[in-house]
């Protein structure tokens, strides 16, 4: 129940965020850890607070060491069991002071595929191209170190 070595990296646009990664664990198991809130949060480091639904923002404070000064805020687009989970956020929102809800957001999607050795799951962060000018490079070298790193925390959560 390890995770394979391959993770493909960003894409060549600017616009988009792309990783994948086979994980020795069944598709219930992997689909569990992305959308129920606790889970998620216990791989991700964050505290959420409430349920993961479409339509719903949830929202809790970021835990991982660094950190601890932000809140992640997410709204939840689409949920197919299984197969598909999506949700809008403001990547890389770094100065808890700053009013962040006034820029566009950026779409994260999760796709689960079943595998003969396990499950192979794709994260694609895209809408990077819409963010301020000032903040956009930066948002986008950021989150794509961030799910390099989130996609070998969900690894050994699921293992």
């Amino acid at each position: 129940m390890t995770a394979k070595a391959h993770t493909a990296g960003a894409s060549s646009s600017t616009d988009r965020i792309e990783k994948r990664v086979v994980l020795r664990a069944s598709r219930a198991r992997v689909w569990r850890a992305i959308t129920d809130a606790q889970e998620f949060g216990a791989w991700f480091r964050v505290n959420l607070e409430g349920t993961f639904a479409k339509g719903a923002t949830i929202r809790g404070r970021i835990t991982h060491p660094g950190y601890e000064h932000l809140t992640m805020e997410v709204l939840v687009e689409r949920i197919e069991p299984e197969r598909y989970f999506s949700y809008r956020w403001h990547p890389y929102p770094i100065d808890p002071k700053k009013d962040y809800s006034v820029e566009p957001t950026t779409l994260v999607e999760f796709m689960l595929e079943e595998m003969d050795d396990g499950t192979a799951v794709t994260i694609v962060e895209s809408g990077f191209d819409r963010i301020p000018l000032d903040r956009r490079a930066e948002a986008l070298r950021m989150n794509d170190q961030g799910w390099a790193g989130q996609i070998k925390n969900l690894a050994r959560y699921v293992s």
